[in-house]
């Protein structure tokens, strides 16, 4: 019978040793009865891997039969599935789940891949589990399987494999993406309602240039009167636009297809990066969202066991904005020659007192998780209110443009409409 080493987290911690198992199948089911989580499964022997070899060949025709017809439609031709966000939080929270309640990976694995909603989870479940039986770690296999994870995700798996707490830091991931979702969903929540104003005051104008003032020059010429200037203005704009509007369809679209194409040019991310934190009102909110991040993303990571330099370095791959992540550098510098956290912030130059002065806290109190995960909510209420205090500027901005907007072409038609009625007269 083939003999197995094997490495694996228990309720003791890790352990290791051999078992002997007709296949892998039956190693694994064996390592789950003793409560076992293994993430390294080894044969001993030669020829005991020729058998094992043997023994599932005539299971990998059904098998690949089976994953087809599922794999076609989920998985990309490059071999990755990529999942939405909401599907990567709802894969980590059952997962999390399963494992708290005492189930091993494998099997915690198989039952999500048994799911009855066809979705890139249970393609991603059935993908992941095959990889953990042939003895892949999970940190490895969801890195090799899934872009949608990213680093951060991996590092703290691979963690949660070491010290034998992977549930506690998958839940914990759950926690830390619901808020990043969170986060996200206030920046575009703030920016839906201007847009929209935006977009109705633009509406109503092209509404009396194009349609409503026109037709009252048609009554006014029937009757021999003349517009008033500004009345005339209109006029002229309008037969542009209904005689020219196709060249402003033809620029507009030249000017977003070469607006695209410079942003995805390499060099310009920097110059695009610092555009974005530069725009008025809304660079502002950009900036507190990446204290909130940055906070929030640190204080999961040394929470989680990992050492300031990895954190560091992770949380800087999670930063979005390219300007902001070169803004680490110097910090991530400063702290691998030894330089307190609070110290190389303050060095940097680009990140506020206050957040300075809380991770200060932290490193003195020896609580530098719990102080960041503090300061992230602090941070994070702030930025509510800023993105409050935005929403009721910008709308009141935004009415009073539509109302002079609305009242100066009513301005226009009643002065016509009296021009005919005296013409009329």
């Amino acid at each position: 019978m083939p003999t197995f080493h094997y490495s694996a987290n228990g309720p003791s911690g890790l352990v290791s040793g051999e078992l002997s198992a007709g296949d892998r199948s039956e190693a694994f089911a064996l390592l789950g009865k003793q409560r076992l989580q293994p993430f390294k499964l080894d044969l001993v022997s030669a020829q005991a891997q020729a058998s094992a070899k043997a023994a599932s060949a005539s299971k990998a025709g059904a098998e690949a039969k089976k994953k087809a017809s599922a794999s076609m439609t989920a998985m990309p031709v490059d071999g990755q599935i990529k999942l939405k966000l909401n599907q990567v939080l709802l894969f980590t929270e059952e997962l999390s789940d399963l494992i708290a309640a005492g189930i091993q990976l494998e099997p915690a694995l198989g039952t999500m891949e048994r799911r009855r909603e066809l979705s890139g989870i249970k393609v991603l479940a059935a993908s992941l589990r095959a990889k953990v039986r042939d003895g892949t770690s999970f940190s490895k296999a969801i890195a090799s399987t899934s872009p949608s994870f990213g680093n951060l995700f991996c590092a703290l798996a691979s963690a949660g494999e070491a010290s034998g707490s992977l549930d506690v830091i998958l839940k914990r991931q759950v926690e830390y993406m619901k808020s990043l979702q969170a986060l996200r969903a206030k920046v575009i929540f703030a920016l839906i309602y201007p847009a929209f104003l935006i977009v109705a005051a633009l509406g109503v104008t092209a509404l009396f240039v194009i349609y409503l003032i026109p037709k009252l020059t048609e009554l006014l010429d029937s009757t021999g009167g003349s517009l008033p200037f500004a009345a005339q203005v209109m006029v002229k704009m309008s037969d542009v636009a209904k005689e020219y509007w196709w060249v402003a369809v033809i620029l507009g679209t030249m000017v977003a297809i070469l607006f695209k194409a410079w942003v995805k040019r390499p060099e310009s991310q920097l110059p695009y990066a610092k555009l974005k934190l530069r725009l008025p009102l809304f660079g502002g909110v950009l900036q507190a969202r990446f204290y909130v991040q940055f906070l929030e993303t640190l204080s999961n990571l040394i929470g989680n066991g990992l050492p300031m330099m990895h954190a560091m370095q992770l949380t800087q791959n999670a930063t979005d904005n390219v300007y902001l992540r070169g803004e680490l550098d110097p910090v991530i510098r400063n702290v691998g020659e030894g330089v307190a956290l609070s110290k190389a912030l303050e060095r940097s130059g680009h990140f506020p007192p206050l957040l300075i002065d809380i991770v200060s806290v932290g490193e003195q109190t020896g609580k530098l998780a719990e102080a960041l995960s503090k300061g992230g909510g602090r941070f994070d209420r702030e930025l509510t209110n800023r993105i409050e205090r935005l929403s009721a500027m910008i709308q009141p901005a935004i009415v009073c443009l539509m109302a002079g907007l609305v009242g100066t072409m009513a301005y226009l038609m009643i002065t016509t409409i009296f021009k005919t009625i005296s013409s009329m007269k």
